[in-house]
């Protein structure tokens, strides 16, 4: 588990547990490759709250273009975020919602390489 540290050092709780187990089957060079696409790619959970927080000044909708989500970000900016309720949930959410798409852009950077 200390080894993914090295290589993606922001990585926290559940990414990080799901990133070891990714690794595991990759020679070092791959881990090199995989960590520099990956942290290009990552979306910080941070981010997605900051984003989420702008739905309340009436620009909801933009974490979710982020996440790519497209269809719910035009969804959230056509109805106010579903009338701000889609904004609160997303922003209880926002660590699950980056999660998702951390996992899936790991996928997308394994089968790459």
């Amino acid at each position: 588990m200390a080894e993914i540290y090295d290589y993606i050092p922001e990585a926290q709780g559940e990414e990080a547990l799901y990133l070891d187990k990714l690794l595991s089957t990759l020679e070092e060079e791959d881990k090199n490759r995989f960590a520099n696409i990956y942290r290009s790619r990552r979306k910080d959970p941070q981010t997605i709250m900051l984003l989420t927080l702008l739905g309340f000044l009436g620009i909801a909708g933009i974490q979710r273009f982020i996440l790519n989500q497209i269809g719910m970000g035009i969804l959230y900016i056509l109805t106010g975020g579903l009338c701000l309720i889609g904004v609160i949930v997303d922003l209880v959410n926002h660590k699950d919602l980056a999660l998702q798409y951390n996992r899936q852009v790991a996928q997308e950077v394994k089968s790459l390489l």
